[in-house]
């Protein structure tokens, strides 16, 4: 039996009000780190993990997504004629051929559980990712591919979660754990932006999902959670009572891209580490603090 994970799920219909007015027209999964889009990240850590058909959850306002992932035949002819291999083999190369792009409409914003639901035809019977393309991580080892080796070992469905502070509980969903002998930690409990005083724990998913095909029961039917939407959270403690739900303290380091200064700090340590521009770059940030 094959434990691997061939669906991933990116939830990009949402209205990035947070980047207003950048955000008017272009989607916040386009918002640009260094020279890729949000969204190229995701995709690229997506495909590191195996994954063979990449789902987007996305809405009628959103081509600029959709249009990232087609052929684009006028630049590529303007690349092809001007002698710029490099570049053409870099928009020829965004996604392999041997990998499918489905775009399924989320026609009214009802939330992460109902994104995921959108897409239950697509994905089928069989295990899944969710990836939202707002948490950036940067690791030596992908998470998404992280979680797949831990699925290889568990065939169970596995969440990314790191510590936060206790004041930021009310931000995120919310599990507390149990370890169990093999090492593993079972979540018990998952809570969607608990209050402090509430809070099970301090461990908070942050924007990784591998989830079996039971989730679709516990979300079919369910009604408006915790903001008037439809929460994925909610749905996971349903399962939760079924079958067992882990934790994984993710290697890497997150940037919150959805918070304007968790996208500036990713914008400058992607430059940072930039093989093209990083040097300089480190240099010119070296003289500007000179000066402040």
């Amino acid at each position: 039996m094959s434990f691997r994970v061939q669906s991933v799920v990116f939830p990009v219909a949402g209205l990035g009000t947070r980047f207003l007015p950048a955000t008017k027209v272009s989607p916040k999964e386009m918002l640009p780190i260094v020279n890729k889009p949000l969204i190229q990240y995701a995709v690229e850590e997506a495909l590191s993990a195996g994954a063979e058909k990449l789902v987007f959850v996305t809405s009628p306002s959103k081509r600029a997504i959709e249009q990232h992932f087609q052929t684009n035949v006028e630049l590529e002819s303007a690349l092809s004629n001007s002698g710029n291999k490099k570049m053409l083999t870099l928009v020829q190369n965004i996604v392999p051929s041997s990998v499918e792009c489905v775009f399924v409409q989320q026609e009214v914003p009802l939330g992460l559980g109902h994104a995921v639901l959108c897409a239950r035809a697509v994905v089928g019977e069989a295990p899944f990712f969710v990836h939202l393309a707002d948490d950036l991580i940067r690791s030596d080892t992908p998470c998404l591919k992280q979680m797949q080796q831990h699925y290889a070992r568990h065939h169970s469905s596995v969440l990314a979660v790191e510590a936060v502070p206790n004041d930021r509980t009310a931000s995120y969903g919310i599990v507390s754990v149990e370890k169990e002998p093999s090492g593993v930690q079972r979540i018990d409990k998952i809570i969607e932006k608990p209050e402090p005083e509430e809070a099970p724990s301090n461990l908070a998913v942050v924007g990784r999902y591998l989830l079996t095909p039971a989730i679709f029961e516990q979300l079919e039917g369910r009604g408006p959670g915790a903001g008037g939407e439809i929460q994925l959270t909610d749905g996971i403690a349903g399962v939760l009572r079924h079958e067992p739900v882990h934790a994984l303290l993710f290697e890497g380091t997150r940037y919150d891209c959805g918070s304007r200064l968790g996208y500036l700090k990713a914008t400058v340590e992607y430059g940072l580490h930039n093989e093209e521009v990083g040097a300089r770059f480190q240099k010119y940030l070296k003289e500007l603090t000179k000066k402040i």
